[in-house]
C-alpha cells in the first residue's frame, strides 16, 4: 500500500502557518513534501477517521484532572455558501443572532488559571445520531468522569442549565455555576414560587433558594458595565463570599475565547469538502492546531495571534523592501 503523504502533522501546521487559504491546492503549492499534489489531501481527509477520543490522547497530559474548571458551550461553523455540505445544516447562530447554515458543535473545555485546553467535543448532528446538544454535555460529563476529571466547578450558560442537566452534574459528584433564564421559577418558602428575576438583591446577598425540582442552590444578580443583569446559580451553598463567587465565574469566558480563538487561527470554518468524513478530519485537526498553539502560548507568553502574525511577517517585510 502506499504511504499517504499528507499527514496529521503536516495538515496541522499548514492550518497554523495559512492565514485564509486553507484548501488542498494550496497545500500542494506550498508543501514540502515532494510530489504530493492537494488530491493527496484530499484522500487524506477523506479517509482518516480519527475521533473526540483521540482529541484527549493529544491534551491528556497538559491537563490537571484535579484542578481546575470544564466549561461547556456550543459554537456554530458558519457555512452559509456550503448549501450541499453533508454535516451543514439550517440551524440559530447566537453570533448572527438568526438563521446560518453551518455545523455545530459542543465543546467542553477545561481551563485553570491560564490554560484553555479543548479536552472533548460533539459535532451536533440529531438526525444521524439522534442525539440533542443536551446529550451529548451530559455523554461528556460521563466520559470526563470515568477520565477522572474532578473540577472546581463545572461551568456552563442557561442553555445547558436545564434540571436534567444539573442533576447530571450533581450525579458525578461535582459542584456547577450556570446562569438562570430570568423565567426560573425558585422558593424562598415552600411551595410559593417566584421568578429568579423577582427576587430582592437591595442587601446585594447572595439568596439561598430552592431551585423547582432540583433543591437549594446559591444565587447572585449580577450587573454588568453596560447595564445588564444575570442571575448565576451554584449548588456551592458555601461560595457566599462575592468577589471568589465573581472569580469563579467569570472563567467561563474562556470557552468563548476558544471559540474565536480556533475560528480566526486554525481555518476550521475553511474545509472546502462538502463530505462529511473530510469535514469531521478537518475539524479534528483545528483543534489539534489550536493545541499547538496553546502549548506555545504557555511555554513563550506569545498570544495565538502573534504566533500567526510571525510566520508571514518576514514575506510581508521582503515585499514591502523590494515592491
Amino acid at each position: 500500500m502506499q504511504r499517504q503523504k499528507c499527514s496529521l502533522d503536516l495538515y496541522t501546521n499548514f492550518l497554523i502557518s495559512n492565514q485564509n487559504r486553507y484548501s488542498g491546492a494550496e497545500l500542494e503549492r506550498v508543501t514540502p513534501v515532494l510530489d504530493m499534489h492537494h488530491d493527496a489531501v484530499s484522500r487524506w481527509l477523506a479517509g482518516s477517521t480519527y475521533t473526540p477520543s483521540d482529541l484527549w490522547n493529544q491534551v491528556k497530559m497538559i491537563v490537571r484532572k484535579d484542578s481546575g474548571y470544564l466549561v461547556c458551550d456550543d459554537s456554530l461553523l458558519d457555512k452559509r455558501f456550503s448549501r450541499r455540505n453533508e454535516l451543514a445544516k439550517v440551524q440559530y447562530s447566537g453570533n448572527e443572532h438568526g438563521i446560518v447554515n453551518g455545523i455545530s458543535l459542543v465543546n467542553l473545555l477545561w481551563t485553570d488559571l491560564e490554560e484553555i485546553i479543548p479536552v472533548d467535543y460533539r459535532i451536533y448532528d440529531k438526525a444521524r445520531d439522534d442525539k440533542t446538544k443536551n446529550d451529548h454535555f451530559q455523554d461528556m460529563l460521563d466520559r470526563a468522569k470515568k477520565r477522572l476529571f474532578s473540577p472546581l466547578y463545572v461551568l456552563m450558560d442557561a442553555w445547558y442549565g436545564s434540571i436534567e442537566n444539573l442533576k447530571h452534574i450533581r450525579k458525578q459528584g461535582w459542584h456547577f455555576m450556570t446562569n438562570l433564564k430570568s423565567n426560573r421559577q425558585v422558593s424562598l418558602e415552600k411551595n410559593i414560587y417566584i421568578s429568579v428575576s423577582d427576587l430582592d438583591f437591595a442587601d446585594e446577598q447572595a439568596k439561598k433558594v430552592w431551585l423547582k425540582e432540583y433543591g437549594y442552590v446559591l444565587v447572585r444578580r449580577i450587573v454588568a458595565t453596560n447595564g445588564d443583569t444575570m442571575h448565576v446559580a451554584t449548588s456551592d451553598l458555601e461560595l457566599t463570599d462575592k468577589e471568589l463567587f465573581l472569580k469563579h465565574w467569570q472563567h467561563r469566558w474562556n470557552i468563548e475565547e476558544f471559540h474565536r480563538g480556533i475560528k480566526q487561527t486554525t481555518g476550521i470554518e475553511k474545509c472546502y469538502s462538502i463530505k462529511a468524513s473530510s469535514q469531521k478530519t478537518h475539524i479534528f485537526a483545528s483543534f489539534v492546531a489550536f493545541i499547538k498553539l496553546e502549548v506555545r502560548r504557555l511555554k513563550d507568553k506569545m498570544s495565538w495571534y502573534e504566533q500567526k502574525a510571525m510566520i508571514s511577517r518576514p514575506a510581508t517585510r521582503l515585499y514591502l523592501a523590494n515592491a
